[in-house]
């Protein structure tokens, strides 16, 4: 009788990233069900990895003094003596690692030049956008013959005790079951280009106005001032809340909410994750775009630029405000947001 399959899949980018990462390894657990299935990531990003019932182990790239030094981690990578490693995240470090460990099957892009360090290339340009990150994510599986790629939300599944202990937290400052929570999320990290805090302004001021609507203002730890700067503006009952949820309560306060409004961010996909109605803005970035980096549900609205061409060299230049966001006008954004509201309670 063989030993079943040791896995890893990689990817040590950002939270969005991962998140778009998860139903890869829900996919593998599915078609290997006595697998060991191990996911390598960033401290930062791991708890969302930890919460998943198809990982058996969660190993982490960096510590606190940053990277794991080389030949530790190549110790570490040897000792588990995977027989396939998925790179969703190629970079040449991790490459050469997984190499040197001697990963039987290692699967990555077909494109760079350290590829030669990965015996099954896959030749997709993400850059072009011709699909979602997710779906370029699943297509390392076709290496080993997996064809099921369906993924619906939710896949990011938060524990009762963890909604109710959030659910408690929103009650102390005046947020009860009987509200119809909206989370308005104003920054990107500089992750894509952001809408113009002023049309965020004017929408929360609209949704303020509505019955039974309380508004919860989010950020990182960063972005304290971005929150308190939104939150005094639009004034009324409004809660401000930066860098005061880990990603796990996060998701569980995503859950309870009726919709989620965001630039493109990390966020963004995990309220989509947990099957929460989302509205994003998004630049015509090619490699930005929603075609790509899109919400993944159904349960989306998405605007991007009017009237503006694809590609602005504005937009390009990496400033994370263009002119070309200001074309999406706060009244359209609040008819789609007032369409969610008024949709059944979760």
């Amino acid at each position: 009788m063989s030993e079943p399959l040791r896995i890893l899949v990689v990817r040590t980018d950002r939270i969005g990233d991962v998140v778009l990462t998860l139903p890869m390894v829900d996919i593998l657990r599915l078609n290997h069900p006595d697998a060991y299935i191990a996911m390598m990531v960033r401290r930062y990003t791991s708890e969302l990895v930890q919460n998943s019932t198809s990982v058996d182990e969660t190993i982490l790239y960096d510590d606190s003094n940053g990277l794991v030094p080389f030949c530790k981690m190549l110790k570490i990578l040897r000792r588990h003596k995977f027989d396939v490693a998925f790179i969703a995240f190629p970079r040449f470090r991790i490459a050469l690692l997984l190499f040197l460990a001697g990963v039987k099957l290692r699967v990555g892009s077909g494109y760079r030049l350290y590829s030669l360090l990965f015996n099954k290339r896959i030749y997709e340009h993400r850059k072009d956008a011709k699909k979602h990150e997710l779906e370029y994510n699943l297509s390392l599986l076709d290496a080993v013959g997996i064809s099921l790629k369906k993924v619906e939300p939710p896949w990011i599944i938060v524990g009762e005790e963890l909604v109710r202990n959030v659910k408690q937290r929103l009650e102390k400052i005046g947020i009860n079951s009987s509200d119809k929570i909206v989370i308005i999320h104003p920054g990107s990290g500089g992750s894509s280009r952001d809408w113009d805090i002023e049309k965020f302004a004017e929408l929360g001021k609209n949704i303020s106005e509505i019955q039974n609507v309380k508004i919860v203002i989010t950020g990182g730890l960063n972005e304290h001032q971005l929150v308190e700067n939104l939150k005094r503006t639009i004034g009324g009952n409004v809660v401000g809340k930066a860098g005061e949820f880990s990603l796990l309560e996060f998701a569980a306060l995503a859950k309870l909410a009726q919709l989620f409004i965001s630039n493109s961010t990390g966020t963004i996909h995990i309220a989509a994750a947990v099957g929460t109605n989302v509205i994003g803005f998004y630049p015509q970035i090619t490699a930005l775009s929603p075609q790509r980096w899109g919400p993944y549900t159904e349960k989306k609205k998405v605007f991007t630029p009017s009237g503006k061409p694809a590609d602005c060299n504005k937009c390009k230049k990496g400033k994370i405000r263009c002119e070309c966001m200001d074309t999406i006008s706060a009244d359209e954004v609040f008819k789609a947001a007032k369409n969610f509201l008024n949709q059944q309670n979760k």
